[in-house]
C-alpha cells in the first residue's frame, strides 16, 4: 500500500496519455475487425445456436462502438471525465458484441481487461465538460480517418484473398458476411462524418456575460479605480460584453471574451500584481475545463515569462505606440507641421476642454451625432471588444476631452485612464467635417499637454496591427505572412498609414503578442479577435458611403 501511495501521483499523471494510446488501439481493433472476414469454423458453430439478425445487429453495432473508441480516445487524453465513464460503459458493450459477431474471445478478453485497467483511475480525469464540448482538432480528424480508411482497405485486401478470391467482385458483394463488413465499415464512416461536421458548427459552454445590471459591474468599476497593475485598455472592460474572471481577495480581474470555442482573455489581469499568475492559471483550467481553446490576446512583454510558464506559444500581433510626457515638446523643426496645425486650429477658434463622468450625460445628444456622421464615413460600424463603441452608459463612465468650433462640439475623444496614472489613451475618436483641417492634431495636442499636467507618465496612441514583424528566411511563418500583409495589404486595411501617423510623435514602439497553448490555434483565435470586435461577418462587411472630399484625419481613429 505505501508503494502504491507514492506511485500513485505518478501513475496518475500518465494515466489519461496511456489511456488514451490503449483505447485507440481497441477501437481501431475492433474496426479492422468489422472490416475483416469472419473465422470460418467459429463463425459457423456461431450461427447454428443464433439468430441471424443477432449476429446481423451485432457485426455493425460493434463497429459503430469501435470508432466511439476512436472518438474517445481524444477526450480521455483531454482528461474529461465524460470520456471516462463512456469509455468504460463502450468496453462492456463491445465485450459481449465481439462473441456474438463472431465468436471473437480474443477482442471480448482484451476488452474486459482495459475496462478493469481503467476502472481505478477515475480521479485522473478531473475535468467536468460535456462529450458535446470535447474539442476537435484538425489532427483528430485525420487520425479518425486514416484509422477507418486503412480498415476499409485491410477488409477489401482480406476479402480478395480468401477463398472466393477468383469470383468476380460483384459476386463478392454478394455474399453475407463480406454484406455484413461493407455495412459495419459504411456505418463507421457515416458516423464520424457526421460527428466531424457536427463538432465543426459547435461550440463549448460559455460563462455569461457581465453587464450594467450585474452586481460584478461594480466590482469591475472598483477595482479598475484602484489598480496597482493596469493599461489604459483595461478600461474595455465597462463596455459589456465581456465576462470575468476575480482574484480569491476580489481585488483584480481577468476579463475574456468567448467565440465559438475559443476563450479570448484581452490583456493581462488587471489590479495587484502578486495575483496576476494565479488569474492566467485559473483562466487556462477553466477554459480547459469547459473544452474551450484559450488565448490571451493584446499581451505587452513584461508578461511574457508568465505567459511562457501557463505553457502557451507566443506570436507577435503588432506594436503599440507611448509618447513620454516628460520628454515630448512641440518645439523645434521636427514637429514644424504638427505645431503649425495646431496653431492654426486655435486661430481659427477651435477650444479643447475635458469634460469628468459626471458631466458627459448632458452632452451625450451632441456626441452621438458627432459619432453618427463619423460612422457614416467609415467601415465597419460599431466596434467591440478591443475596441470601444459609442454606447450612452459606456462613454459616460470616462472622462470625455470635446473641441468647439463656433460653439458646437465637431470632435472628441473618450479617456481612458489609470489610478496609478502611469499612462492614458484615448479610446473612441470622432470628428464632423465641420470643423478646422487637421482637427485631431489640435486635440491630440492639447491632450499630451493635459496628461503632462494631470501627473501622468505617457500617452497611449494603441496598436499598429502587424507593424514590426520579421520577414526574414528563418523567421516563423505567422511573421512572415503578417509582414506581406503590413507591406501590400493597404487595401484591406491602412497598416503602414496608421504606423506613419503615429511617428509624427516620436513614440516609444512597445511589441505585442497573442498566445495560445498551440501554435495552430493562433490563427483561429486571431480570426476570432477580428469578428469579436467588428460584431461578426456583417460588421466586416460594411462600407462607409464615398465622400468627394474630407479633411486628414488620423487613421487611427476608432
Amino acid at each position: 500500500m505505501r508503494f502504491w501511495r507514492e506511485l500513485k501521483p505518478a501513475a496518475f499523471a500518465v494515466a489519461p496519455f496511456i489511456s488514451a494510446v490503449l483505447i485507440l488501439a481497441a477501437g481501431v481493433m475492433l474496426v479492422a475487425s468489422g472490416a475483416t472476414p469472419s473465422v470460418p469454423d467459429r463463425f459457423l458453430r456461431l450461427y447454428q445456436v443464433t439468430p441471424v439478425y443477432l449476429i446481423e445487429v451485432s457485426h455493425f453495432l460493434s463497429s459503430i462502438v469501435g470508432l466511439t473508441l476512436v472518438m474517445l480516445a481524444f477526450g480521455l487524453r483531454a482528461r474529461l471525465g465524460a470520456a471516462w465513464g463512456a469509455t468504460m460503459g463502450a468496453l462492456l458493450l463491445a465485450a459481449p458484441l465481439s462473441l456474438l459477431k463472431g465468436f471473437v474471445w480474443e477482442e471480448t478478453a482484451a476488452l474486459v481487461a482495459l475496462a478493469l485497467i481503467l476502472l481505478p483511475f477515475r480521479g485522473a480525469f478531473p475535468r467536468t465538460a460535456r462529450l458535446s464540448r470535447m474539442e476537435i482538432t484538425p489532427g483528430w480528424l485525420a487520425s479518425a480517418f486514416a484509422a477507418l480508411m486503412g480498415a476499409g482497405l485491410l477488409g477489401l485486401w482480406s476479402f480478395q484473398h480468401a477463398d472466393y478470391a477468383d469470383q468476380p467482385f460483384w459476386r463478392m458483394m454478394v455474399d453475407a458476411d463480406a454484406a455484413r463488413s461493407i455495412r459495419a465499415w459504411a456505418g463507421a464512416a457515416i458516423a464520424l462524418f457526421a460527428f466531424g461536421l457536427w463538432r465543426m458548427v459547435s461550440t463549448a459552454a460559455t460563462p455569461p456575460v457581465v453587464g450594467e445590471t450585474d452586481n460584478d459591474f461594480q466590482r469591475v468599476r472598483h477595482i479598475l479605480a484602484n489598480a496597482e497593475a493596469a493599461e489604459p485598455g483595461s478600461n474595455l472592460a465597462l463596455l459589456g460584453d465581456k465576462r470575468f474572471l476575480f482574484s480569491a481577495s476580489g481585488e483584480s480581474f481577468l476579463m475574456f471574451g468567448v467565440r465559438g470555442r475559443s476563450w479570448i482573455a484581452l490583456g493581462a489581469p488587471v489590479g495587484r500584481r502578486d495575483e496576476q499568475m494565479e488569474l492566467l492559471w485559473r483562466f487556462r483550467e477553466l477554459a480547459d475545463a469547459h473544452a474551450a481553446r484559450p488565448g490571451i490576446y493584446g499581451i505587452g512583454a513584461e508578461h511574457l515569462p508568465e505567459v511562457v510558464e501557463l505553457g502557451f506559444s507566443i506570436q507577435k500581433v503588432g506594436e503599440s505606440a507611448a509618447v513620454p510626457l516628460e520628454s515630448f515638446r512641440i518645439e523645434g523643426k521636427r514637429r514644424g507641421n504638427l505645431r503649425r496645425a495646431w496653431r492654426k486650429a486655435a486661430e481659427e477658434g477651435a477650444t479643447f476642454e475635458v469634460l469628468p463622468p459626471e458631466a458627459i450625460s448632458d452632452i451625450i445628444p451632441e456626441l452621438a451625432a458627432v459619432s453618427d456622421v463619423w460612422l457614416a464615413d467609415h467601415a465597419g460600424g460599431e466596434k467591440g471588444f478591443s475596441m470601444g463603441g459609442f454606447h450612452p452608459g459606456y462613454v459616460s463612465e470616462f472622462p470625455v476631452a470635446v473641441v468647439r468650433f463656433e460653439g458646437a462640439i465637431v470632435a472628441f475623444a473618450t479617456l481612458w485612464t489609470t489610478a496609478a496614472k502611469s499612462s492614458f489613451s484615448m479610446d473612441l475618436m470622432r470628428y464632423v467635417n465641420a470643423g478646422p483641417k487637421n482637427i485631431m492634431d489640435y486635440l491630440f495636442v492639447e491632450l499630451i499637454e493635459w496628461g503632462r499636467i494631470q501627473g501622468y507618465q505617457a500617452f497611449e496612441f494603441g496598436m499598429a496591427p502587424l507593424a514590426g514583424l520579421e520577414d526574414r528566411p528563418l523567421a516563423p511563418m505567422m511573421s512572415r505572412v503578417g509582414n506581406l500583409f503590413f507591406e501590400r495589404g493597404e487595401e484591406i486595411y491602412n497598416f503602414q498609414g496608421v504606423r506613419r501617423y503615429k511617428d509624427k510623435y516620436d513614440p516609444v514602439w512597445q511589441p505585442r503578442y497573442i498566445a495560445a497553448p498551440r501554435k495552430w490555434a493562433i490563427p483561429l483565435l486571431l480570426a476570432d479577435v477580428g469578428l469579436l470586435s467588428s460584431g461578426g461577418v456583417a460588421g466586416l462587411a460594411k462600407r462607409p458611403a464615398k465622400k468627394a472630399e474630407e479633411p486628414e484625419a488620423p487613421p487611427l481613429a476608432a
